[in-house]
């Protein structure tokens, strides 16, 4: 029997406006990846998201990312690895305090857009993040891209790692994510997805855009909630996985 998490990113607004389909997304995914306030989100909307999450026991992550609101935090910076640590571990303080207020737990990290991806390469840069989770709560499962650097420094320091697959990315030969910038970065047929997501976890691989299937582990499956037919694209994915056997399960469960 095969079993996978399914996260999402969530909170990444701002106040009484709130983007994309969050309260319904959060009936079909097991963990949510909650915004810290340096990419998108601010406190009211940190309280909010993580109070619908709690009440559909969905499990909660924080989701740093470098101090960028106008670029979304998808714009690479120059950053050392002291400062990781710190904006890492200074969000992942926030939203905790968020979730402890309304009794909660939280159960993971993921970095977000830039960072995530600046990490996936730079060992360094993953340490740094790796260590200031681990200071934080050494019991914290560490997001990452599937074999990534970020994942190598999560285990080198302890932490639970979490491979993430992505549903609706294309990927390279060196399993990186292609850059957004690309025309072929999205996979937008909703069949396509799918198939590249069941193919991930029961045959542990995924096509490149080089045109050679490369060899991927998958715990957890990012999906996205903001995009046009994102809530379609949950209710389809979970119902695909289960006609497939494969059982949807918090991320602490796998």
């Amino acid at each position: 029997m095969y079993k996978i998490d399914l996260n999402c990113d969530m909170g990444e607004s701002f106040g009484t406006y709130q983007l994309g389909n969050d309260e319904e997304i959060l009936n079909f995914i097991t963990s949510a990846n909650i915004a810290c306030g340096f990419h998108a989100g601010d406190p009211t909307t940190m309280r909010k998201t993580v109070r619908m999450a709690l009440e559909k026991n969905v499990a909660i992550g924080a989701h740093p990312g470098l101090p960028d609101l106008a670029g979304f935090g998808r714009r690479n910076m120059q950053i050392t690895p002291d400062e990781a640590y710190d904006l890492v571990l200074y969000q992942i303080g926030a939203l905790s305090g968020f979730v402890k207020a309304d009794g909660g737990k939280l159960q993971h990290v993921k970095p977000h857009g830039a960072l995530y991806n600046m990490a996936a390469k730079d060992y360094q840069l993953s340490l740094s993040i790796a260590k200031a989770v681990y200071h934080i709560d050494p019991e914290l499962i560490l997001f990452g891209l599937a074999g990534s650097e970020l994942i190598k420094a999560g285990e080198e320091v302890g932490l639970r790692c979490a491979n993430e697959v992505f549903a609706d990315r294309t990927y390279q030969k060196d399993g990186t994510l292609t850059p957004r910038t690309n025309s072929n970065a999205l996979i937008n047929k909703l069949e396509e997805a799918v198939h590249q997501v069941i193919t991930m976890i029961k045959e542990g691989k995924v096509y490149s855009q080089q045109g050679i299937d490369i060899p991927i582990n998958a715990d957890t499956i990012c999906i996205h909630g903001d995009g046009q037919h994102a809530l379609e694209f949950a209710k389809h994915l979970v119902s695909s996985l289960l006609s497939e056997k494969i059982i949807v399960v918090k991320a602490e469960n796998i």
